[in-house]
């Protein structure tokens, strides 16, 4: 057998957190104890076994702070106290540990780029007159025009519109325009106030103490804006946002002055200290940078331990494409003493169960849901693809990162009907855009048992479950062979059984054509058939397999992916 050669070699003693399998539960939607149809954090305790049963490593928390949810939690008013939505610290001291006892990490999202408006903070600024201290924690800044009538400069909010809005004095009269890059109801901090590092420092220390394996930072590339704030030119005439794969490092860090400035590091190297304060607790950077090389800055040994893979996340389902993209990050973040982070699906993206199923023309831009008015996905499709895609991915070296549901195969709930939407984007973009709350439908637990299939003994949901969500319900895949929570169940326990996190990786060329890739860790041959053939299988134990049945012929069937002890 040839071989390329290897371009991952093994760590048998690598911290936690490089091979790490990591299950995101977005807290609303996991599994709600009271019934109220919000899911809450006794709901995840309720659960948890069934968590160690599918066999992750840690689970990380979308935000559960106190906050008005304008934007799902991520409009934080309170950073030490737990929403009483979701339940009270002391519910987290519970589940802490209860997730100890389990084997289980628990890691939570922390949002530095941006507060709600009605943090304490923020109602001191608008209280305070300009230029007062108060004011400095935010951007405050006077308008252009003759009057101050336009904005202080062109940046455009995430979630649409103009990402400045215009105070009213006590007076009533206008007064200064505050920064936000995203909702109205979310001004950004200003990371240039030592005041702002100083109450982070501490922020970061109340949760460490209490026990938590580490934090998820949301925007991490935002939380630093260009000196002076000028205009960004990375916008077309209609104010639509252009890429810039294109353009290198300094080029992008101009146009987009806003994302990914050189200042960035500085507040990472100081979270790091605070992170370095306690042992074997890691971090990882909600950070959009492209390309690779760019992103690996993110995780030198002084900063962030973990960055998304969100190259690897939105790649093209063709072989050609995955095979560059994974060589290319292995080798990129090896060079800086790192492991990758993989991931497919997210709280912010159309589930790869769904995605997968859509053709590439039609494709909705990163954080768009599927409009009403795009093509139906084929979801027998998106299905079959993304259970190779997963199977691939988790034999492959670094942590792995899986979403709520997922592990029951959950399409996107694209059919959602716009009145029960309430993702910020939809208002903001006058309906242009149609949000994200698709992928953030509540899970189906058990088939039937209530309007929303065992979420709660209710029925209530904040999110109503589309009528498909009862045949993915956990009770109905549980012990059935080839369903995909058994399928992850077996993905989970071989990667461990093999240590493939921490593996010896090489591609395989001597299994490989223009439809198939193919690769050994550990001892473990992956072979992924894209088809539209089948292929024939070499000899050896099988320990894993996407495809049903192994024909006596030995064939791997298109969209198809097998694990081979070899």
């Amino acid at each position: 057998m040839t071989n390329s050669p290897i371009i991952a070699a093994a760590r048998p003693d690598a911290e936690w957190w490089r091979t790490a399998v990591i299950y995101q539960i977005y807290p609303r939607s996991f599994a709600d104890s009271n019934g109220d149809g919000i899911g809450d954090l006794a709901g995840v305790t309720q659960k948890l076994d069934s968590l160690a049963n599918l066999g992750i490593d840690a689970i990380w928390f979308s935000p559960f702070f106190e906050s008005p949810q304008k934007d799902a939690g991520y409009d934080i008013s309170d950073y030490r106290k737990i929403d009483p939505i979701f339940g009270t610290n002391e519910d987290l001291d519970v589940l802490l540990a209860k997730a100890k006892s389990l084997g289980i990490r628990i890691i939570v999202d922390i949002v530095p780029n941006h507060t709600s408006d009605q943090h304490a903070w923020f109602k001191a600024a608008m209280a305070a007159p300009e230029g007062s201290a108060e004011r400095t924690y935010y951007h405050f800044l006077d308008g252009k025009g003759e009057n101050g009538e336009l904005p202080p400069n062109n940046w455009q909010s995430i979630f649409g519109g103009p990402a400045w809005t215009r105070t009213t004095n006590p007076d009533g009269a206008p007064g200064q325009w505050y920064l936000h890059l995203f909702d109205a109801t979310q001004p950004d901090l200003n990371w240039d106030n030592p005041a702002v590092a100083e109450e982070f420092d501490e922020i970061l220390r109340f949760w460490l103490r209490k026990g938590v394996a580490g934090f998820r930072v949301d925007v991490a590339h935002g939380m630093v804006k260009r000196a002076g704030l000028p205009d960004a030119t990375n916008y077309d005439h209609n104010m639509r946002e252009l890429p810039i794969s294109n353009l290198g490092r300094e080029e992008a860090e101009k146009a987009v002055p806003y994302w990914g400035q050189p200042g960035v590091h500085d507040a990472i190297r100081r979270f790091r200290r605070v992170l370095d304060e306690f042992d074997d607790r890691a971090f990882c950077a909600e950070a959009s940078m492209s390309p690779l090389p760019r992103l690996a800055m993110w995780v030198r040994p002084d900063e962030y331990h973990q960055a998304f893979n969100f190259d690897y996340m939105t790649c093209d389902y063709e072989p050609a494409a995955l095979k560059k993209i994974i060589s290319d990050s292995i080798i990129e973040y090896a060079k800086v003493g790192a492991s990758s982070t993989w991931v497919l699906s997210n709280h912010d993206g159309i589930r790869h169960a769904t995605r997968l199923g859509i053709a590439k023309e039609n494709t909705p831009r990163p954080g768009d849901g599927i409009h009403p008015s795009d093509p139906a996905p084929d979801e027998a499709l998106g299905l079959l693809r993304a259970r190779a895609a997963t199977a691939f991915m988790l034999g492959l070296p670094g942590s792995s990162y899986l979403y709520q549901g997922e592990e029951l195969g959950l399409p996107e709930a694209w059919q959602l009907d716009v009145k029960y939407r309430q993702d910020p984007t939809i208002a903001r973009t006058n309906g242009e855009r149609i949000g994200r709350d698709s992928c953030r439908v509540p899970l189906p637990w058990v088939a039937g048992e209530t309007a929303s299939n065992g979420f709660n003994t209710t029925g209530e949901s904040w999110l109503p479950q589309p009528e498909n969500y009862r045949t993915f319900s956990r009770n109905l895949q549980e012990g059935v062979p080839g369903s995909t929570l058994e399928l992850y169940k077996r993905l989970l326990k071989e990667r461990k059984a093999f240590s493939m996190g921490s593996g010896e990786f090489r591609w395989a060329e001597h299994f490989e054509d223009k439809n198939t890739l193919a690769y050994v860790n550990n001892g473990v041959l992956v072979i992924f058939n894209f088809g539209p053939d089948a292929v024939a299988l070499p000899a050896g134990e099988v320990l894993v397999t996407t495809q049903h049945d192994l024909t006596a012929e030995n064939e791997l069937q298109h969209d198809q992916v097998v694990w081979i002890k070899l």
